[in-house]
């Protein structure tokens, strides 16, 4: 085959749309841990009873990334390989990856490889995918496929709604202060991923309708001009659908995609959390 699309699972699509035909898509999961009981994100992870596990307990729930050896097998078996990961500002995941290309070089000196640290997670990095693809499809060379990619990663952005931020503030990805009253009287965390891969928030706000508005005035004002949009959630399609409504009011025909987060993404979102992947 000549060409493989690797990506850790802060991407959400299980399958990618209208696959070009010389593409094999790998997914290489996180694992998550919960008390001792460990569950891999894999395809046909139980991400509902992982929840319900991870809510039950007291303890801080933890997640490991993919292993060097995990991509290594990924990698092997296409001429060209792009690998997109989890923001390396946030997971071990791209040191992963970058331990893997050397590992697979030993092997073949010949294959070309390019990894991605996307500095973001869900919907912006199912914009990647999506993005890669299609430029695998209008039969791109790699180098070309490679510099594109660089300009596309300049040219979008996520911003995120978090109702709960239990996990985030367990495992340090988020200031205590932070997140004091998200979770109380009805209040969001509106936020996005910082040029660094971390997360900034931007507003706490009350209400899923001021959500809804802060969101789209935040991407007009990031530069959205209607291009396309992926948003994942955490059970919470409702917000997606009216996030959807709202920018129609502006942009007639916006592509907008809802998927349902990944386990790493549920993990880390939480219930009612969504990641919103934007073009601008």
């Amino acid at each position: 085959m000549e060409w493989k699309i690797v990506v850790d699972t802060a991407c959400d699509f299980r399958e990618i749309p209208n696959k070009a035909e010389n593409v094999i898509y790998e997914r290489v999961p996180f694992s998550l841990q919960i008390e001792d009981k460990v569950f891999v994100d894999t395809l046909d992870l139980d991400i509902d009873k992982m929840m319900e596990e991870m809510y039950a307990s007291s303890e801080p729930a933890r997640s490991a990334c993919p292993s060097p050896e995990a991509y290594l097998a990924a990698y092997r078996g296409a001429k060209n390989v792009i690998v997109l990961t989890l923001t390396g500002a946030m997971s071990g995941s791209y040191n992963s990856a970058v331990i893997g290309e050397k590992m697979l070089k030993e092997e073949n000196k010949d294959v070309n490889i390019h990894i991605i640290d996307t500095l973001s997670a869900g919907g912006e990095n199912d914009l990647y995918l999506l993005k890669i693809n299609e430029l695998i499809k209008e039969g791109l060379s790699f180098d070309e496929v490679v510099s594109e990619m660089k300009k596309y990663q300049e040219n979008s952005k996520l911003i995120f709604v978090l109702e709960k931020v239990d996990n985030l503030v367990k495992n340090g990805r988020l200031n205590k202060l932070a997140a004091t009253v998200v979770g109380l009287l009805n209040m969001r965390m509106v936020g996005e991923a910082s040029n660094e891969g971390t997360l900034h928030l931007l507003h706490k706000v009350r209400g899923e309708k001021k959500a809804i508005s802060t969101v789209v005035d935040e991407m007009i004002k990031a530069g959205y001009k209607g291009g396309r949009v992926v948003v994942t959630h955490r059970n919470n399609e409702d917000i997606c659908r009216k996030i959807q409504d709202k920018l129609r009011e502006k942009f007639s025909n916006i592509e907008f995609m809802i998927l349902p987060t990944s386990g790493i993404c549920s993990f880390y979102g939480e219930e009612g959390g969504m990641l919103l992947g934007y073009e601008i």
